[in-house]
């Protein structure tokens, strides 16, 4: 498959999980995990914001900047992202722990359309 597909694909990941699942609380499980994790008193605002640089990433991703430093910043918030909630809120998880083997799935697209569809580009960070 084409990079610059791959990239719209995962942007689109990042733009409507920030957008609808976080922004406009479409996917109410978002705000309870964050209520969980981070705290329950400031949920909706730190939900909001984590939905802002969700989507932030989408537009990252489509600007092709700095896309070596990009494709690792993903990697580490979805691994970390997973980890924590596989670890404090499994129970909240639209498939349980199973989730982070579609996180791992993830991770390892991401991976490969940087270092492995993209290797005749050479970037400097």
């Amino acid at each position: 498959m084409n990079q610059k597909i791959n990239n719209i694909i995962i942007a689109s990941i990042w733009f409507i999980n920030g957008l609808f699942c976080k922004v406009l609380n479409a996917v109410p499980r978002h705000e309870q995990i964050v209520s969980k994790i981070l705290s329950e008193d400031y949920s909706r605002p730190l939900t909001i914001i984590i939905g802002i640089l969700e989507i932030a990433m989408a537009f990252w991703i489509l600007s092709n900047k700095a896309t070596k430093f990009n494709t690792i910043t993903q990697i580490v918030i979805i691994a970390s992202m997973n980890i924590l909630e596989f670890i404090i809120a499994p129970e909240l998880l639209f498939w349980g722990k199973l989730n982070a083997l579609f996180a791992l799935v993830l991770i390892v697209v991401i991976y490969c359309n940087h270092f492995h569809i993209n290797k005749t580009h050479h970037e400097l960070i």
